[in-house]
């Protein structure tokens, strides 16, 4: 793949990443409502239980480590449950906002694959 592409994927998703992690942080910009009952009292538990807070922060990580290209391997593999978890949450309870999740785990599988030669001898068998 072409460097300048993959530089142009990896500071457009550290700029996404760091932006959501900011807002989930700093709260200013409202997020969509969720379409559903169930998908609200979800959002609050999270919130309330200061899960959220600790998504944040590791989002604002990822962000940085991606803009800095630093660690940018590890904070792909560390972004990929809260990419999964985002994703079946727009999937099964927030349908209507289906899009955010999928892009989200679409761009961390993205960039999973680009750097997979870091990956060889974290997966070679013992």
């Amino acid at each position: 793949m072409n460097p300048k592409v993959i530089l142009g994927i990896r500071i457009v998703f550290g700029l996404a990443i760091l932006f959501f992690g900011c807002n989930k942080l700093f709260y200013f910009m409202d997020p969509p409502a969720p379409s559903t009952k169930i998908a609200g009292s979800f959002l609050r538990v999270l919130v309330s239980s200061k899960t959220m807070m600790l998504v944040a922060i590791v989002e604002i990580c990822a962000g940085i480590a991606l803009l800095a290209n630093r660690f940018a391997p590890l904070m792909m593999v560390i972004l990929m449950s809260i990419s999964v978890n985002a994703f079946l949450y727009h999937i099964k309870l927030d349908i209507k906002h289906w899009y955010v999740g999928v892009v989200f785990l679409a761009l961390n599988v993205l960039m999973l694959y680009i750097y997979k030669d870091r990956y060889k001898e974290l997966l070679k068998p013992q």
